[in-house]
């Protein structure tokens, strides 16, 4: 298997993922963005994203779906919520939540407050956005108020999907607004081993270093 990874970017889901299992895996790590930066990456990867996963003829783009993918290729299911569980269909919508509820918003924030240029960065795009985002998490807010992790009881690539967008909102600032729910919660994840593991690999081309 490998992965092509951008430091603290949707590719840390797929890396964390595979740190936990204990799967032996190649990675590759890409300046961010990519498709600018590296572009015969788009030999590879013709949408320039991160991340690309190869696993024999089978390549995968969405970071959820690969981590997805290991549990059910490599019977990791201990990271898993089984079809007959009660809180199974919390479990996949976690799953989905986590890039269109959580990290669509926050790749706006980073854009706007970040990356653009002169008039093009917005500070009403960046307020909106972060208050949409806050309002989205009332629920994840009132469900760690009794619970350790999102489903079953248990760690799970649920709370690897969530804890990559919550640990995402943090590197660009927005930690602070964090509920102590949340926090709480985001600081469990990452005293991971498997989290560590993942997250020192590229660092050296951290994008968010001067941010």
């Amino acid at each position: 298997m490998k992965l092509w990874h951008c430091y603290d970017s949707r590719s840390l889901r797929a890396l964390w993922a595979l740190e936990e299992m204990g799967l032996k895996y190649q990675v590759e790590v890409l300046p961010f963005p990519p498709r600018f930066l590296k572009k015969d990456y788009l030999d590879t990867n013709p949408l320039g994203t991160v991340p690309f996963f190869e696993d024999g003829d089978i390549c995968l783009t969405e970071s959820t779906a690969i981590c997805h993918y290991l549990v059910e290729k490599y019977n990791q299911h201990q990271l898993a919520i089984p079809v007959e569980h009660p809180e199974y269909g919390q479990f996949l919508n976690y799953l989905y939540q986590s890039d269109t509820t959580y990290t669509f918003p926050l790749a706006l924030i980073l854009r706007y407050k970040y990356l653009e240029q002169g008039e093009r960065l917005s500070t009403q795009i960046v307020e909106d956005y972060s208050q949409w985002l806050f309002s989205r998490m009332r629920g994840l807010v009132k469900h760690l108020k009794t619970n350790e992790y999102l489903c079953g009881n248990k760690f799970t690539i649920a709370d690897i999907a969530i804890g990559m967008a919550l640990n995402f909102g943090e590197r660009i600032g927005l930690a602070d607004n964090y509920k102590p729910e949340i926090k709480a919660y985001l600081t469990r994840l990452q005293a991971r081993p498997a989290f560590k593991r993942a997250r020192e690999i590229g660092v050296d081309l951290d994008p968010f270093m001067n941010l």
